[in-house]
C-alpha cells in the first residue's frame, strides 16, 4: 500500500531530510492513481457507514502543514463522498480570547469527534509547538503562569499531546496525523499561481510570504515534533506533497487501512429486533 512507508511510528530517529517532497513512490501514472484514490474514496464511504452504525470507534485525522501544501484540497477530494452526519471538520486558526483563557489543548479537545464518527482538524494542537515555537513572542499572549515559560516547555507539551493521544486511543478514538511535506520551491510556484488567478486572490496573504523566511526554522519544529509525537497509538504520514494527486493517493490509503485494521461490523439483529422487524414486513405487506 502507498501509505505504509511513508508512516512513522517511532520518531527517535527521524529525520526530514530523508523524506523528499517529490516522491511519488511506485506510482508515474497519474490516470491510475486518480483510479485508486476513486476506488479508495468508495471503500472509504463503505467503512464510514460501518463505523457510524457501530458506534464504538471514533477516527480523528489530524492535518498540518506550510501554508499552500494542499490541505484543504486533499480533504474535499478524499472526504467527499463521506455522509455529512458522520464527519466533523474544524479548521483551527488564530485563538480567541475565550480559548487563550485556557490551556492549549483546550479549544481542539471540545471539538473531538463522538464515537461512529470522523473528525478532521485542519491543523490543530500541534501549531503549539510549531507556529508558537518558531514566533516565541507568541507565549507571551497565552496568559501563561510564572515559571511555566522554561528551557523545556516544548518537551514539556510533547508529553501532553502524547499523554493526550494515547488517553484517546485506550477509549477508542483512533488517532492519524499527516504532515504534508511539501518542498520551498514548489510551495513557491503555487503562490505565484494564486496571484495570477483571481478566484485564488481571497486565499493570498503577503503574511504567507513574509513566513517563508522561517522556513529552515519551521522545518526544524516540524522534524522535532514529529520525532517526539510518532508512536504506534498515533502514528505521522510524512507525505510528499509536491504532487497533489499522489498526497491525496496516501491520505486516502492510510485512512482506509486504518480503517480496515479495526474490528469494523454491522449490529448483530437479536432474537426480539428480528420479530420486530417480521410484525413491519407483515405489516406492510398487509397496507
Amino acid at each position: 500500500m502507498p501509505a505504509d512507508r511513508y508512516r512513522v511510528d517511532d520518531g527517535s530517529k527521524f529525520r526530514l531530510r530523508d523524506h523528499d517532497p517529490r516522491d511519488t513512490g511506485d506510482w508515474r501514472d497519474k490516470k491510475q492513481a486518480r483510479e485508486r484514490l476513486q476506488e479508495g474514496c468508495r471503500r472509504l464511504t463503505e467503512l464510514q457507514g460501518v463505523l457510524y452504525a457501530q458506534d464504538r470507534h471514533a477516527l480523528l485525522l489530524i492535518f498540518q502543514a506550510m501554508d499552500g501544501a494542499g490541505k484543504d484540497g486533499v480533504i474535499k477530494h478524499v472526504m467527499s463522498g463521506l455522509n455529512p452526519q458522520g464527519c466533523q471538520v474544524f479548521a483551527f486558526k488564530q485563538p480567541s480570547d475565550e480559548e487563550l483563557d485556557h490551556d492549549f489543548l483546550w479549544r481542539t479537545t471540545r471539538a473531538l469527534p463522538e464515537r461512529g464518527r470522523i473528525g478532521v482538524f485542519n491543523r490543530s494542537y500541534y501549531e503549539e509547538v510549531l507556529i508558537v515555537r518558531v514566533h516565541p513572542k507568541i507565549l507571551g499572549r497565552q496568559k501563561l503562569p510564572k515559571g511555566a515559560v522554561t528551557d523545556d516547555i516544548w518537551r514539556r507539551r510533547f508529553d501532553s499531546i502524547n499523554d493526550l493521544e494515547a488517553h484517546l486511543a485506550r477509549n477508542g478514538t483512533v488517532v492519524r496525523k499527516f504532515f504534508l511535506n511539501i518542498s520551498r520551491e514548489e510551495q513557491r510556484q503555487r503562490f505565484l499561481a494564486r496571484l495570477d488567478e483571481p478566484e485564488k486572490h481571497w486565499k493570498f496573504s503577503l503574511a504567507d510570504v513574509e513566513e517563508r523566511k522561517h522556513w529552515d526554522r519551521y522545518m526544524d519544529a516540524y522534524e522535532d515534533m514529529i520525532r517526539h509525537t510518532s508512536t504506534k497509538e498515533a502514528p505521522w504520514y510524512v507525505v510528499p506533497a509536491d504532487r497533489k494527486w499522489f498526497a491525496r493517493l496516501v491520505v486516502a490509503d492510510a485512512i482506509v487501512d486504518t480503517l480496515e485494521s479495526l474490528d469494523l461490523h454491522y449490529p448483530k439483529v437479536d432474537d426480539a429486533k428480528r420479530a420486530e422487524l417480521d410484525a413491519a414486513r407483515k405489516l406492510l405487506a398487509a397496507d
